[in-house]
């Protein structure tokens, strides 16, 4: 999936467990990390709204977005 979630450098870079997002911004340990792990196919506005406010930062810190590589033709 071209939308890659980098959740888990942004709490590393300030410095916060899942546990004490989790408790932030109101979701279970679990779905942080299934967000963390990128298996996930959406969010929320409301919980990025959270999440951002929470790690002070903008969407695009902790979403990215990575093209595919196109297939090669004849394969």
């Amino acid at each position: 999936m071209p939308i890659v979630v980098t959740l888990d450098v942004m709490l590393a870079r300030r410095k916060m467990r899942s546990r004490e997002l989790s408790e932030r911004i109101g979701i279970t340990e679990q779905n942080v990390s299934l967000l963390k792990s990128g298996k996930v196919s959406g969010i929320r506005f409301d919980t990025l709204n959270r999440i951002c406010e929470a790690l002070q930062c903008q969407p695009g810190d902790i979403l990215e977005y990575r093209p595919e590589e196109p297939a090669e033709e004849g394969r």
